[in-house]
């Protein structure tokens, strides 16, 4: 859920901190006082386009940063997705920072758990962590195979789903074989050739992963074992074995110190930064010892080295490749060559594509009859509560579009119909004329498939649109029922639905050094009696709307 949003200079926000809780919170103030402007910053932070326009009168940047509470569920479903794009979560962490800066050349930049991020990756991450409703250019219902995946959470057929997926790509990569054997000809047993006698030679070599840089290291060990036999003797003579070697030097100096310190205490210190010396010159010298034990002359394994040193020379000259890459080539080759010989055999491959596809056909249709029951569980339950919203007589219906050729999605498209009023005939929700319409749909619809939802912070703009008394306090129900299951914010401009919030922010407008600025109060319960009295009654409070204001909170 979100945790927390900070703003800084962004349109009339000097600088807002808001922390945020569980449940249903709602958004008053007067019109134009600034609520909009807070779910635009959060649409920003989550990679919706912004300009300089934006950014405070006199000042040179805007700010926002968004930070969200994972939970264990929805980590499963984020971590993939966060590793494969560099914004882990940090071990046992729980948080995802979203962070937007605009500066005032109109460039923008995006960052995703402190790194830097592109506007797609936060769209992507964004609509996993916020779903905001009511205004055409948010709808995450109104974008591409959302209602699809909607119906499918819903229904819990997402595994079955990717099941399909994985069907679907099995038969595309054998129809890509087949389509290149039918198309080929000759050019198959031409590139055949080409590979057999390039594989001849490299499986002779017979490259391993690793082996260059260990070849390499052997060769200049074996090449250069004299000088290094000669070396390392000469060194052990200087440290231990040697007339005057260090460590008897060092020997006779800790003796003449011993003396000296017991004529004067002062030069301690010199005799103990003297001892480690000895120890470390002594370690030094059993080092190099050992290494000469295992140092030898080896003429015949230099020479197996240098020829296959040279092999591999030879080889990746010929392949304009690197030493190092090799074992890849070779491996690369095989499958190619691998490939080739399998796509040649046209009556293997039409027999394997036949039973790839009807594996597809019967996962497919084991899906579309699931989701046809899903269908017209969900549109009923919809068209229901869509009664109580304004909406009598309207009808949400699902539409399960065939297809002319499968996808990876299945058989079908899905495709949400809505109509309105009575007599009205159903079109799709993405042409549904009234912006409230819409926002009062899309709550039916979040409201009944909200169990299936992974995304935790949902958002109403102003759903309250052309609706009042009866069906206003319905959708204060709806939205604080939606509240027990996920955290929900809502701006709204109905005391009906106001009061039934569980935390109330006051969103106003103050002068500051004639400056007009967006502030932010957090209501305590007397706070709310008169800010919905405010909304019930207008400028003028009187003690009836303060007691109507009461009765609405009490119920």
């Amino acid at each position: 859920m979100l945790q927390s949003l900070d703003i800084r200079d962004f349109v009339i926000v000097r600088q807002l901190e808001l922390d945020l809780s569980h449940g249903f919170t709602v958004l008053t103030g007067e019109t134009g006082a600034g609520k909009s402007i807070l779910l635009d910053a959060l649409a920003i932070a989550m990679g919706e386009k912004a300009d300089s326009s934006l950014i405070r009168e006199t000042c040179s940047r805007a700010q926002i940063c968004a930070n969200f509470y994972i939970s264990e569920s929805l980590q499963k479903i984020l971590n993939p997705w966060l590793e494969e794009f560099g914004f882990p979560l940090e071990d046992g962490g729980n948080y995802v920072q979203l962070k937007r800066i605009i500066e005032s050349t109109g460039r923008t930049k995006g960052y995703i758990n402190g790194s830097n991020a592109t506007l797609a990756q936060l769209r992507d991450i964004g609509e996993q962590l916020v779903d905001i409703h009511g205004q055409h250019e948010h709808q995450l219902l109104l974008k591409p195979g959302a209602q699809r995946a909607l119906l499918d959470r819903h229904a819990h057929l997402m595994p079955l789903q990717e099941q399909v997926a994985l069907a679907y790509k099995h038969w595309l990569s054998i129809d890509k074989k087949l389509q290149l054997a039918k198309n080929a000809g000759q050019n198959i047993a031409k590139e055949k050739e080409r590979l057999s006698w390039q594989l001849e030679e490299l499986s002779l070599l017979a490259p391993q992963v690793g082996e260059w840089s260990e070849i390499e290291v052997e060769h200049s060990r074996l090449s250069n074992a004299a000088e290094l036999i000669e070396g390392a003797q000469a060194l052990v003579n200087l440290l231990s074995d040697g007339d005057n070697a260090l460590l008897d030097q060092l020997s006779k100096a800790q003796n003449l110190l011993d003396d000296l310190v017991n004529l004067d205490g002062a030069l301690v210190g010199a005799k103990e930064a003297l001892e480690p010396a000895t120890i470390q010159i002594d370690e030094a010298a059993h080092t190099i010892n050992r290494y000469l034990q295992k140092l030898d002359l080896d003429p015949q394994r230099l020479e197996l080295i240098d020829s296959r040193l040279q092999e591999y020379y030879r080889l990746a000259k010929k392949l304009h490749c690197g030493p190092a890459e090799l074992p890849r080539i070779w491996a690369q080759m095989q499958e190619e060559l691998a490939s080739l010989e399998a796509a040649q055999n046209l009556e293997a491959l039409e027999k394997e594509i036949a039973k790839a596809w009807q594996t597809y056909l019967q996962l497919a249709k084991k899906l579309s009859a699931s989701r046809r029951v899903a269908a017209e569980q969900l549109a009923q339950s919809v068209t229901l509560a869509m009664q109580d919203l304004a909406m009598t007589g309207g009808r949400l219906m699902i539409e399960l579009v065939p297809q002319e050729q499968g996808s990876q999605y299945g058989l079908e498209n899905i495709e949400f119909l809505v109509a309105g009023h009575p007599g009205v005939q159903p079109r799709p929700i993405s042409k549904v004329a009234s912006g409230g319409e819409l926002a009062r749909i899309s709550l039916a619809i979040a409201v009944i498939a909200s169990s299936a939802s992974p995304i935790p912070t949902l958002i109403f703009d102003e759903v309250d649109a052309g609706i009042g008394g009866a069906v206003a306090q319905t959708v204060g129900n709806r939205l604080k029922q939606l509240g027990q299951t996920h955290q929900v914010l809502c701006v709204t401009h109905l005391p009906q639905v106001a009061s039934q919030g569980d935390h109330q922010w006051r969103v106003q407008k103050l002068i500051d050094n004639n400056q007009t600025i967006s502030d932010i109060q957090v209501l305590s319960r007397q706070d709310r009696v008169h800010e919905i009295a405010r909304m019930l009654g207008g400028a003028a409070i009187t003690d009836t709307t303060l007691r109507h204001a009461r009765e609405l909170l009490e119920h």
